[in-house]
């Protein structure tokens, strides 16, 4: 049955007001796991948009959908204290939710003193094989002509066509911290590039195989050709696949290189050692031994989709991600605690946004000063 409504203000507001105990914060997750008690759930974050943005209508979104994003939603699921993190910053996380993907991102005034740090865009360089480079961003429309290959920017994508069997040589697209794009090879498979990856990759795919590598973080959609196997190189991890989509991470400050199957089917390799993946599972590679588990694939391209997405996760790995998008350094002025989050972030929010949502959970706070993030207790 549903829970007191009068109860679960109270909890919220305990909640909203950092006030209440580790017992509270129990009770409260505990209510949020339970569908029955979203009408009381949804009336507090409407009133708490109506107060914090004076809107005169709340915006019309499926909670349901919201809800699930943001916690693991399983009915009468009590959360024990191990998981109290994973799930304290769901109250300010859900009213970010609501206003950043229906409504238009009001950019805080920027004065003399303090200078909002804003989110990464769509921006690259090109490296052509002849050594010389060719600045990406956004808003840029361009072609580029190599011989017999026309390279076309549309915005934030890269196309190549056109380039038959007789372009030579190697082309490397890079990502900066900050930044993000896509690219279209000449084969027509499809790359995403989070940020401070790149890709290098034949101007022509014109041998037996179709190979490229990867540094970084990519997203792949590969298109089918059985005579020309796809590969991709990512440190000391070999992924071959015929036509598929698949994510690699392969950052040189995580201790794993990572690769998910969404479809199709792929072959990791290191070494001697090969597995072979099927949809939805997650290969990782540490130390030159691989781990095959269940992916949780939402949260493994959510930053193709626009979010960070945390499912148990420590702060340290949260706080990675974000600083390469944001393109800031963090420092620790206090030894992160052993907490797992979990939740979703719109990668559009600036970075103080982003920084007082993590700070919801009340383990830990920060400092930003010029790019620093300062870790405090």
């Amino acid at each position: 049955m549903p829970y007191d409504p009068s109860r679960i203000t109270y909890l919220l507001q305990r909640y909203t007001d950092k006030s209440c105990t580790r017992e509270e914060l129990e009770e409260l997750f505990a209510v949020i796991a339970a569908a029955e008690n979203d009408e009381t759930l949804h009336q507090f974050m409407e009133a708490e948009f109506h107060r914090f943005n004076g809107e005169e209508s709340f915006p019309q979104v499926d909670t349901e959908s919201v809800y699930a994003s943001i916690v693991k939603k399983e009915p009468r699921r009590i959360f024990t204290l191990p998981r109290v993190a994973a799930a304290a910053a769901v109250l300010l996380l859900a009213t970010w939710w609501f206003t950043q993907t229906n409504r238009t991102t009001t950019v805080p005034e920027i004065t003399a003193e303090k200078k909002p740090i804003l989110p990464g865009s769509d921006k690259a360089t090109l490296t052509l094989a002849d050594g010389s480079t060719v600045t990406l961003d956004s808003a840029g429309n361009q072609v580029i002509s190599r011989g017999d290959t026309k390279i076309s920017q549309q915005n934030g994508q890269l196309l190549y066509s056109s380039a038959g069997k007789t372009a030579e040589g190697y082309n490397k697209l890079s990502t900066p911290r900050g930044g993000q794009f896509r690219v279209v090879l000449p084969d027509g498979t499809k790359v995403w590039l989070n940020s401070a990856s790149s890709l290098r990759y034949p101007m022509a795919f014109t041998g037996k195989e179709r190979i490229v590598e990867l540094e970084g973080q990519g997203y792949f959609e590969v298109a089918q050709n059985a005579e020309q196997p796809f590969k991709v190189k990512a440190n000391e991890m070999e992924v071959q696949v015929l036509g598929t989509h698949f994510d690699i991470m392969a950052y040189a400050d995580e201790n794993t290189v990572n690769t998910t199957l969404l479809e199709g089917a792929v072959q990791v390799k290191e070494g001697n050692t090969a597995r072979l993946l099927k949809p939805g599972q997650q290969a990782i590679l540490k130390s030159h031994a691989f781990t095959v588990q269940e992916a949780d694939v939402k949260k493994v391209t959510a930053w193709k989709n626009g979010l960070f997405v945390f499912n148990d996760m420590a702060l340290p790995a949260i706080l990675r991600e974000v600083a390469r998008w944001y393109d800031v350094e963090i420092v620790y002025e206090t030894t992160p605690g052993t907490e797992l989050y979990g939740g979703g972030i719109a990668r559009k929010l600036n970075l103080e946004n982003v920084l007082t949502l993590l700070e919801g959970s009340g383990f830990n706070h920060f400092r930003v000063e010029g790019r620093k993030v300062i870790v405090l207790p």
